[in-house]
């Protein structure tokens, strides 16, 4: 996806292959969108390609499938984004509302980063470089979120929830994103 993006007034990306999550509610009123969240997933661990993510944000994860499933199943996440290996955007929930994808957490002093953030999920982890086709489409999708909210700040899941997290890992290529969006670089 090399194209441009956008986000409609009602929080969507038309360009993104829509599948709503009921795992979302709404942000604290008068609450400003100013900070992306990178995560990295794949469901089976180190399996990409197939529905295991969306079956996770959509409540519908068969805990038989596979012996890891039976730890998450009963986890209600979600995530804003989701972008696979070839560069397909998903989107699960509206800009506007919050995801459910940082858990306890703090950014720059500020607890519950789930009201304030946007949360961006790209399938891999920590073993493994992200694709060429992924930054392509984080780097049109940051655009598109940059040009409809006030974003100050991007950080890993890592930065946000240290005693918890290693997402997106190390072969996170940050400094592609602060060459794109250097008002972002930390």
């Amino acid at each position: 996806m090399t194209h441009s993006l956008e986000i409609d007034p009602n929080g969507w990306c038309p360009q993104a292959r829509q599948i709503p999550s009921p795992n979302f509610d709404a942000r604290p009123d008068g609450q400003r969108i100013d900070l992306v969240v990178i995560h990295a997933i794949s469901l089976p661990p180190r399996q990409f390609g197939g529905p295991g993510v969306e079956q996770l944000f959509l409540n519908q994860l068969d805990p038989a499938e596979h012996p890891y499933y039976e730890g998450i199943h009963q986890l209600r996440v979600s995530a804003h984004f989701f972008i696979r290996r070839d560069g397909e955007l998903v989107q699960f929930v509206a800009c506007g509302q919050r995801a459910w994808h940082a858990g306890v957490s703090s950014w720059q002093g500020r607890e519950r980063c789930n009201d304030f953030s946007i949360g961006i999920e790209l399938e891999g982890g920590d073993d493994d470089p992200f694709a060429p086709a992924q930054y392509r489409s984080l780097l049109s999708l940051l655009t598109a979120l940059q040009a409809a909210y006030p974003i100050a700040s991007i950080a890993g899941h890592h930065d946000i929830a240290p005693s918890r997290k290693t997402d997106p890992g190390p072969y996170f290529d940050w400094q592609q994103i602060f060459d794109t969006m250097p008002q972002w670089r930390r």
